[in-house]
């Protein structure tokens, strides 16, 4: 069978791994159903494509290999003669018409053609065939791909069967590694950039691939295959996700600078042994010191429970008010680290494979980096971006105005944070730093009040701050702000206005 031989004699291991993982779905779907009871979901894209030729190697595999070496190997059991559905839509490209009338006829598909919406004529169809069993295309990153597994039983108020799912942890990367192994036919419209196929009123070729040629009349693009990065597949989508901010292009991802002359920052610690009191949190102040370092004002530091809604929340919450929110905690294999999950759902996308970061992580994990679907390497689909680091072991995680770091200690926080001011998209723009002068007393809290609230009417761009480590010690009295000259100001004024000696200089550290 020409699928099985050529991804047998091929070089690409992942492909390999990725087929046998495809086909043993199948087979099992072939073995719990009978044959007239499963249908095939076919569109005439890329991954249905790749879905119609899996099926066939799979068919081959669980009836025709046995029945080769007995010698009654028929041109059914290479083509898998499967019930197939199509959903023909008006707005359908043409080419994409012509691609699945010429697939079905060549591969012998029994093509059921039905020219309502996908529901109702699903219901109809299942009612005049009883069907058990649908195989499908779907992918993570898909939009109906959400909570499904690779056996997933129909939603709730949809006519009752088994979605099928043999290719529901595939790349983008994979597929196109697949189609070309196979030398298999595709549809005209991926040589002319398109990368995911929609309707006529919502689907473009993909600017990613666009080539600068003066002298051509129109634009010109590349073939879908050469796209490197897999995340832009839906990019030709013309109906995407608009940024909060339209300017958070031009300043990578931060919007514009606020009255005091910086910009905002929150930071959000996902941990709920922080919130049960078995650990401490000491990195959100280091990032603090950090920020204040080149400029950036912190607004707040919250701590959340290890749980989807609540990290959802709060990203959506901060994500739309600050310049840049930091995410703590949250990052791993574990049932705990949600944080990946939260920011998707706050940004209202998918989690979806990102090849480039599962390489990194299996050079990190090696053998551990396995299963089905490798959970960790699952990202926010479009808003994505890494930023790599020689220093790093896996790249900085960067969604929109959302950065993730996945420090545990202040030594790796450090390292993090000194690799993400050297990244080439500088996230962070620098800014004149926080400076800071520290007084302290052994007067009452009630003998300094009157004093200290008037000098903060008096100096509204200096942050003036109190606070005692305990009772029967001194009154600590914090200046900050970015105007070395009024600090210093503020300073002695407040100084002159008690007898000479009150106030003494303090190392806060």
């Amino acid at each position: 069978m020409e699928i099985d031989k050529a991804v047998g004699e091929s070089s690409d291991r992942r492909l390999q791994t990725k087929y046998r993982n495809a086909v043993y779905v199948i087979q099992r779907a072939f073995a719990l159903y009978e044959f007239e009871q499963v249908a095939f979901s076919f569109n005439g894209g890329k991954d249905s494509t790749v879905l119609l030729h899996l099926l066939r190697a799979g068919y081959y595999l669980h009836k025709g290999k046995s029945e080769c070496f007995q010698g009654n190997l028929s041109d059914s059991m290479l083509n898998c003669p499967i019930r197939t559905i199509y959903f023909e839509s008006p707005s359908a490209f043409p080419e994409i018409n012509s691609f699945t009338y010429e697939t079905a006829t060549a591969y012998n598909l029994q093509l059921e053609t039905i020219r309502s919406d996908f529901k109702s004529g699903l219901e109809a169809l299942l009612k005049e065939k009883p069907t058990k069993a649908i195989f499908l295309g779907t992918r993570i990153g898909d939009p109906n791909a959400v909570g499904q597994e690779q056996f997933s039983p129909s939603s709730i108020g949809w006519p009752p069967f088994m979605r099928v799912n043999p290719i529901l942890d595939w790349s983008y990367r994979d597929v196109w590694a697949f189609i070309l192994t196979c030398k298999v036919k595709y549809c005209s419209l991926y040589d002319q950039g398109y990368t995911s196929i929609g309707s006529i009123y919502d689907t473009v070729p993909n600017a990613f691939l666009s080539i600068v040629d003066s002298s051509s009349p129109t634009e010109i693009f590349k073939p879908a295959y050469t796209l490197s990065d897999g995340r832009s597949e839906r990019a030709g989508r013309t109906k995407k996700l608009p940024l909060k901010c339209e300017t958070a292009c031009l300043h990578n991802g931060v919007t514009n600078v606020s009255q005091s002359g910086s910009f905002i920052a929150s930071i959000i610690v996902v941990g709920d042994e922080i919130l049960f009191g078995t650990a401490e949190d000491k990195l959100s102040a280091v990032l603090c010191k950090k920020l204040n370092a080149i400029g950036w004002q912190v607004t707040r530091i919250t701590v959340v429970q290890n749980d989807i809604d609540c990290v959802a929340a709060e990203v959506e919450r901060q994500k739309s008010t600050d310049d840049m929110v930091f995410l703590l905690g949250g990052l791993g294999p574990m049932h705990s680290d949600v944080s990946l999950a939260g920011v998707a759902k706050a940004f209202g996308v998918r989690l979806a494979p990102d090849e480039e970061f599962e390489e990194y992580l299996r050079f990190l994990i090696g053998k551990h980096c396995t299963g089905d679907r490798n959970e960790m390497a699952l990202l926010p689909e479009g808003i994505t971006e890494l930023m790599q680091h020689s220093k790093l072991p896996v790249p900085l995680i960067k969604c929109q105005n959302v950065i993730i770091l996945a420090a545990t200690n202040v030594s790796e926080l450090e390292t993090q944070w000194d690799c993400l001011l050297e990244t080439p998209s500088r996230p962070l723009m620098r800014l004149p730093p926080f400076m800071s002068k520290h007084l302290g007393t052994m007067l009452s809290d009630v003998e300094t009040a009157q004093t200290i609230s008037k000098l903060c009417l008096e100096f509204p761009d200096i942050y003036i701050g109190c606070q005692r480590k305990s009772r029967v010690g001194p009154l600590v009295i914090t200046f900050v702000g970015k105007d070395k000259t009024r600090i210093e100001m503020a300073a002695e004024k407040l100084s002159n206005s008690f007898p000479a000696g009150a106030f003494f200089g303090v190392d806060c550290g």
